[in-house]
């Protein structure tokens, strides 16, 4: 994986390589050990409090028995300021707005604890392509010649093939495709493996076929993902709805954009001010 340190991560090197490369790229030590002990430990508290939470790709977990070895924390904005420091870092979004426009937004942020002996998830992709396996439910023509995704993954535990890195397999971002389980062989066959130390954060698009594996290690897997989407795409989590007032109020402009409040559709038009609201004169 094209690895960069911090105070290198090139916007343009970064996107061509999600683009036209391997799909993913890492960011040696983004997030200060204070930060991924804060983080931390917030996502542990909720994970062993709280009821279980929605999940996805887990279909043979489910079956199994085995889900609640896999652990969601969501909302994480509404949970701690560490969460928006990283949601709004100024090299993840230097790196986006080339990616997916200056106005993009933040379509999920949440936790992934994989507990050890837990399992791994389905090969696939991610919203907002992550039900393409029905494809007769999206346009025709759709592909990834231009993207509307962009994961990110904060290490918060060694990522290590024992413990369960996120499996990748490079170059699949370029034909948009869900693989299949016909696929399945191929894709663990040859796939590479997202590892990392706390820390580390792992930029990749996610049209890219991966997967969580199995945590064979003797510590748990954490880890904080993070969708961005264009402006335009509907996000998975509504996180305004989700927010206390105050935390809307006092929102920084980053992270305003981030939410969704600068674009203002859908919007009520028969209400709207009587205004040429788009357009450029």
């Amino acid at each position: 994986m094209l690895t960069f340190d911090a105070d290198h991560a090139d916007p343009v090197a970064i996107c061509d390589e999600l683009l036209n490369g391997g799909g993913a790229v890492k960011i040696k030590g983004l997030f200060t050990p204070d930060q991924i002990a804060d983080a931390r430990a917030i996502i542990m508290a909720h994970s062993d409090n709280e009821g279980e939470k929605v999940t996805h790709f887990q279909g043979a977990a489910m079956e199994e028995g085995r889900a609640n070895l896999q652990r969601r924390v969501w909302n994480l904005l509404a949970k701690g300021a560490v969460f928006s420091d990283m949601a709004c870092h100024p090299v993840i979004m230097a790196a986006l707005s080339r990616w997916l426009g200056s106005e993009f937004i933040m379509g999920s942020i949440a936790a992934n604890r994989i507990l050890p002996g837990g399992p791994g998830q389905e090969p696939h992709i991610d919203f907002p392509y992550w039900d393409f396996h029905g494809v007769e439910t999206h346009p025709m023509g759709l592909n990834a010649s231009f993207p509307m995704n962009a994961q990110i993954t904060v290490v918060l535990d060694p990522f290590t093939d024992e413990s369960g890195a996120t499996a990748y397999l490079p170059g699949t971002q370029k034909e948009l495709r869900y693989p299949t389980p016909d696929d399945h062989a191929h894709f663990y066959n040859n796939c590479a493996r997202m590892t990392g130390e706390p820390g580390d954060t792992v930029l990749f698009f996610g049209a890219a076929w991966h997967c969580a594996m199995p945590n064979n290690a003797d510590h748990d897997r954490n880890a904080v993902l993070i969708n961005y989407i264009p402006k335009w795409v509907k996000p998975l989590e509504d996180m305004p709805g989700a927010l206390p007032a105050s935390f809307i109020e006092n929102a920084s402009p980053e992270m305003r954009q981030l939410l969704g409040l600068n674009y203002p559709y859908p919007e009520v038009l028969d209400q709207a001010d009587a205004v040429n609201a788009e357009g450029i004169a």
